[in-house]
């Protein structure tokens, strides 16, 4: 059984245009996708889509500043990022031409456009992030949120291993195949051994992500809003909303103990870890996150009354 599918449109929001899409019917709960450093609107499997509007749900998903076909903002400049990385280390303030306090306002202002009040939020990586900043900021705006392979921001926690860092002081590639390549060998990095890699489908999404627009200037300043962000530990500690936590326990870009940090800053939220899982959304794990994700929402709301 198929959804409804709403193709991309582009709406003014926070001072800029932000390109999203949708599936399931606007009279459904809905349910804001945010995705993580780098990361399009189609890095959010079509076919997951698919599954939590079954579920229920009006799901919209878009890109962020500086990703995709939303707005670039190419006139603050590439960050000097070894340089910013090694004053982050340093503990010494990390400049950005913007934080992930100011991609939440773009959330928002997406909502704003759509006419929703509230919705329910779930966030990837540097995603999850943004909706931290969110539960923070406009908590009002939310009836339920999901930070899925996330952390808090403290400079304490694990450090991604060798292979995943090593990813992200990758250059970007000068052309498609180059892309393609390096989308396929991090992937693998990513994906962890649990579950199957499949190659063929990682080669056709990175060629899909190359064709419709890859910004690596955009990556660069995503990246340094989040070293200048800070740590959210403190603060999400007067969080009420429902939240739920989803982290793999094999995650090697963001590890496991970001996710069990966040649980345990947020009061009352419920944790999911699933084992074997990496930095990956893995297909064989979508009803486990799909229902997982339906079920929270529906305790939000139970709670709500």
């Amino acid at each position: 059984m198929r959804v409804p599918y709403s193709s991309e449109q582009q709406i003014e929001a926070n001072g800029l245009t932000l390109t999203y899409d949708s599936f399931g019917s606007p009279e459904a709960e809905p349910l804001l996708l945010v995705m993580g450093l780098g990361g399009q609107l189609i890095t959010w499997p079509a076919d997951f889509c698919q599954q939590l509007a079954l579920s229920g749900f009006w799901v919209i998903r878009y890109d962020n500043r500086d990703s995709g076909r939303s707005t670039k903002l190419d006139a603050a400049g590439v960050p000097n990022l070894p340089w910013q990385l090694l004053k982050y280390l340093l503990r010494l303030p990390v400049s950005a031409p913007y934080l992930l306090k100011d991609m939440a306002a773009d959330a928002v202002g997406l909502l704003d456009g759509l006419g929703i009040k509230q919705a329910h939020l779930v966030g990837a990586s540097m995603g999850g992030m943004i909706v931290q900043e969110l539960l923070i900021h406009y908590r009002e705006r939310l009836k339920s949120a999901v930070s899925l392979m996330s952390n808090t921001g403290d400079r304490r926690l694990p450090w991604p291993s060798k292979e995943a860092l090593a990813l992200l002081r990758t250059p970007p590639a000068k052309d498609r195949a180059s892309h393609i390549g390096l989308a396929v060998r991090g992937g693998r990095v990513l994906a962890g051994s649990y579950f199957p890699f499949r190659e063929q489908l990682a080669r056709e999404r990175a060629a899909q992500a190359y064709d419709r627009g890859l910004h690596p200037a955009g990556t660069a300043r995503q990246m340094a809003a989040i070293l200048a962000s800070g740590s959210r530990k403190e603060a999400l500690r007067s969080v009420t909303t429902p939240t739920l936590v989803i982290h793999g326990d094999a995650d090697p870009l963001v590890p496991v103990a970001g996710g069990y940090a966040t649980a345990q800053a947020i009061p009352n939220a419920n944790l999911l870890i699933i084992p074997g899982m990496g930095h990956t959304l893995p297909m064989e794990m979508w009803p486990q996150m799909v229902a997982a994700i339906s079920e929270h929402a529906e305790s939000a709301a139970a709670f709500a009354k």
